[in-house]
């Protein structure tokens, strides 16, 4: 989402966001406080005015304020979410369920709350910057909860249209009803001074150039995430530009995404799924519908299991796993492995079923490989934990005698495709994570060949697309084995925007999915 302009939110604001709500149940942050947390409450003795606050005890008023909150239970709720986030490194998609239920939030309220936590959680880095620039001083020498206030209430003034002075009072009265009473005069001032420049104005004094890293700090991302990005734009051209469709991505990349729904194969098709949910019809998956909005956990089709939510892009990997063109006849023993959490094996298994097919899903986790046997109930699929890497020590795993027909490694990755769905991910990522997960990456690659029958087919994907991670290690593993790239433009000849052929690589602003990779494999064993 981008910073609003100010024509296009009156002053007036919405009724609902000017008007106080009254809370029974405080919904703020707990448990073991993470080491920044601590950094940014350890100065003594400073007065409201000075670098940094103690967080000190409540008294008894403060106390009674953390009863009633802030006010309004959709503020309160985002404002919990941020706090896990910032004290237990929690993950937001975990955490708000569970807030919104206990709140009674639901419809409008909820949606209010979600774009909120989700919102602020995204543009961390960028909030952070303005908010230094308004106080004068580093966010680190600013207490937690009194920072957390900040950014939700900069979010709302720079990037909806919530009335200046509801964002201010509201952000105020978290502090207080938080145990920072004493850092509300700071919060007010703060939020006051940012909201009397523009949100275009306050983007010009933060990252005034047309650098990579200018660009990424609007649009809200590290400065190294969005080389990657312009890396992987520029891989058909070989150029070390900025690549003209950058912006593009990252705005993409940054705004909330829609919801996307798979039906089942053989169980629903999706213009059914679309008919009974009311949603759109998807253009690249045959099996994808598009939901604006809504609980999708709560409708009837994904609750019987004849469809599941996931990307779009999640789909057209499964859809390559299964419409790969063999050079052999196809004896029904398919193999994904690294299944968890389920929803590509479901999806395959559901292909199987018509296909009198057979899958081995393989996953290293015990509670992921419990997820994938929750997702995958009463389908053609056996399940084992183990290491992918070495599939002769996982227990009760036989691998056919002349190797599996199909091979899925969707291996695992930085996640830099699907930040858009992680709200807090991309400001908790380094660049450094990413060597380390290519060598597991070309383990399991190496691994997934070794069990594919000659002529059979092998397919690899990451949710990045990160061109150490895709491919410089695809091209590399088959120079080293032998193994054929098969060109995919074969399956999916309809697909347009894709300048990464014999490969496919998907991006949000081009295809509205994650920026997916997918990978076509036949060994020479």
């Amino acid at each position: 989402m981008g910073f609003r302009s100010r024509s296009e939110s009156a002053r007036q604001g919405r009724a609902r966001e000017n008007t106080a709500r009254r809370v029974g149940k405080p919904e703020h942050g707990g448990g073991k406080r993470s080491t920044q947390s601590r950094n940014n409450s350890t100065a003594e003795g400073h007065s409201p005015r000075s670098k940094g606050y103690q967080q000190r005890r409540p008294d008894k008023r403060q106390a009674k304020a953390r009863q009633r909150g802030s006010g309004d239970r959709a503020r309160d709720v985002a404002f919990a979410v941020l706090r896990e986030v910032t004290l237990n490194d929690a993950f937001a998609n975990l955490v708000l369920p569970g807030l919104l239920k206990d709140s009674g939030l639901a419809g409008r309220d909820a949606a209010f709350a979600t774009e909120l936590a989700y919102g602020c959680l995204r543009a961390t880095g960028l909030l952070d910057a303005i908010i230094a620039k308004a106080a004068g001083r580093p966010v680190d020498k600013i207490d937690s909860v009194a920072l957390d206030a900040l950014r939700l209430g900069t979010y709302q003034i720079l990037r909806t249209r919530v009335d200046d002075h509801a964002a201010v009072n509201t952000s105020v009265e978290l502090v207080k009803a938080n145990g920072a009473a004493q850092a509300s005069g700071f919060v007010n001032g703060v939020l006051r001074t940012i909201t009397r420049s523009t949100p275009e104005q306050w983007l010009q004094r933060v990252a005034p150039s047309d650098s990579i890293a200018d660009r990424a700090l609007r649009t809200a991302h590290p400065a190294w995430i969005a080389e990657a990005f312009n890396d992987s734009l520029n891989q058909s051209s070989g150029s070390s530009n900025i690549h003209p469709e950058l912006e593009a991505c990252l705005v993409a990349d940054d705004s909330r995404p829609i919801v996307h729904l798979a039906a089942r194969p053989g169980q629903m098709s999706a213009e059914e799924l679309a008919l009974i949910t009311g949603g759109e019809q998807g253009r690249l998956s045959p099996y994808a519908v598009y939901l604006e909005e809504g609980a999708p956990g709560e409708l009837e089709p994904v609750k019987e299991g004849m469809a599941s939510v996931q990307d779009e892009g999640s789909q057209l990997i499964a859809l390559a796993t299964v419409k790969a063109p063999l050079q052999r006849k196809d004896a029904g023993r398919w193999l994904d492995l690294c299944s968890g959490p389920g929803g590509k094996t479901a999806f395959i298994a559901s292909w199987a079923m018509g296909d009198e097919a057979q899958v081995d899903a393989v996953e290293l986790a015990p509670h992921r490989a419990q997820l994938v046997e929750k997702a995958t109930r009463n389908l053609p699929v056996s399940i084992y934990t183990g290491d992918g890497r070495d599939l002769a020590s996982i227990d009760g795993l036989s691998v056919p005698g002349e190797g599996y027909d199909r091979v899925l490694v969707d291996a695992p990755c930085s996640g830099l495709g699907a930040l858009r769905r992680r709200p807090e991910a991309r400001w908790r990522k380094e660049a450094t994570d990413v060597a380390p997960l290519v060598a597991l990456q070309r383990e399991l690659l190496r691994s997934a060949l070794s069990a594919t029958a000659l002529g059979g087919v092998t397919i690899y994907s990451t949710c990045s697309p990160h061109r150490a991670e895709t491919v410089d290690i695809v091209r590399s593993v088959a120079a080293e084995t032998g193994a054929e790239v098969i060109d995919l433009s074969e399956v999916f000849p309809t697909l347009e925007g894709n300048d990464a052929a014999p490969f496919v690589q998907l991006w949000p602003h081009r295809h509205g999915t994650d920026a997916m990779f997918i990978a076509a494999l036949r060994p020479s064993h």
